[in-house]
């Protein structure tokens, strides 16, 4: 049997492993991201940590490597308010990546005081929609090169955090992340909406398509890029 879900204990099980393959996870360094970075190298997968701030970043990597015994994890710089950084970390992975097979969006800010990205977006508009945007458009020679096969965003994530405090801990966060991630049955899945563990229904707004590509249009507009 490949997967259980046990939601008395709030975790998700799966004997699968990902031996060969290369995951990308942003804000790895704490939390949901750092859980997910931990399971997903307890199954044998090359970690690349991209995180803001490198020193937490970098006793996070070590801990996941003594607990997982895993050497294959590594950290790279990436601020997510800041289109130069997302560009420069974009370069460097389909530099010195030869395959990306998991990209993990955890990363993300919510309710914070108003304040700008430093290319003057508001913050939270500027980190969780156009940041991730970017680093998604930017990495597309890789994904295209490396067939990349599974982008998850995990904002379902952030949601249950907010509207359901002190109910999960991170571990028990990750959980879903983890699920998208690596369960078989997924893996021709796009576009779904999860939440712990299993699909589920987004708001109107979110699911209205014409609405979609009007902030596509206006999000490449802003960014001054252009998807081929």
């Amino acid at each position: 049997m490949h997967s259980i879900r046990n939601f008395f204990c709030g975790r998700w099980s799966c004997d699968v492993r990902l031996d060969g393959q290369t995951v990308i996870i942003t804000g790895a360094n704490t939390g949901i991201g750092k859980e997910t970075a931990r399971d997903l190298a307890k199954r044998g997968a090359r970690i690349i940590m991209a995180c803001r701030d490198m020193e937490k970043a970098e006793g996070a990597r070590k801990e996941i490597t003594e607990d997982c015994g895993n050497e294959n994890i590594v950290v790279h710089k990436l601020d997510l308010s800041d289109t130069k950084s997302i560009r420069e970390f974009a370069e460097l992975v389909n530099k010195e990546e030869k395959q990306v097979n998991i990209l993990i969006n955890n990363a993300g800010i919510m309710m914070c005081p108003y304040s700008k990205t430093k290319d003057g977006f508001e913050m939270q508009f500027g980190v969780n929609h156009l940041g991730t945007g970017v680093s998604v458009f930017s990495l597309h020679p890789g994904v295209v090169q490396s067939e990349l096969w599974r982008h998850l965003n995990s904002r379902v994530q952030v949601a249950v955090k907010v509207f359901r405090p002190f109910t999960k801990s991170s571990v028990e966060g990750a959980q879903t992340s983890i699920y998208c991630a690596v369960e078989p049955g997924l893996e021709k899945e796009s576009g779904g909406y999860y939440s712990d563990c299993a699909p589920a229904r987004c708001s109107r707004t979110a699911s209205d398509d014409d609405l979609a590509h009007k902030l596509w249009e206006l999000s490449c507009k802003m960014l001054a890029i252009t998807w081929e």
